[in-house]
């Protein structure tokens, strides 16, 4: 089992900068690969980034080059560095932690890109 608490989410301008963290409890953190997505109200979660336990990362064209996962194995955190920002960015930001069949959510953090 394992636990997972977004934080940093909030209101920022186009073009700023957030750094969303997720702090995971329960279990062997650095077993699972470790993911962010995100989910617009009526429409299907989406991926927007995951890293495994060795680092190797996968991002979604939307946000390559925008948007950086890092983990962090020792605090049993992951984080997404988001630059250049966008309206269309908006929404929640969901964690999730995934070792086999095992998958697991944490109840999100919203992020509004706004002027």
């Amino acid at each position: 089992q394992v636990q997972l608490v977004e934080s940093g989410g909030g209101l920022v301008q186009p073009g700023g900068s957030l750094r969303l963290s997720c702090a995971a409890s329960g279990s062997v953190f650095s077993r699972y690969v470790m993911g962010w997505y995100r989910q617009a109200p009526g429409k299907q979660r989406e991926l927007v980034a995951t890293i495994t336990s060795g680092g190797s990362t996968n991002y979604a064209d939307s946000i390559k080059g925008r948007f950086t996962i890092i983990r962090d194995n020792a605090e049993n955190t992951v984080y997404l560095q988001m630059n250049s920002l966008k309206p269309e960015d908006s929404t929640v930001y969901y964690c999730n932690a995934k070792w086999g069949s095992l998958s697991y959510w944490g109840r999100g953090t919203q992020v509004t890109v706004s002027s």
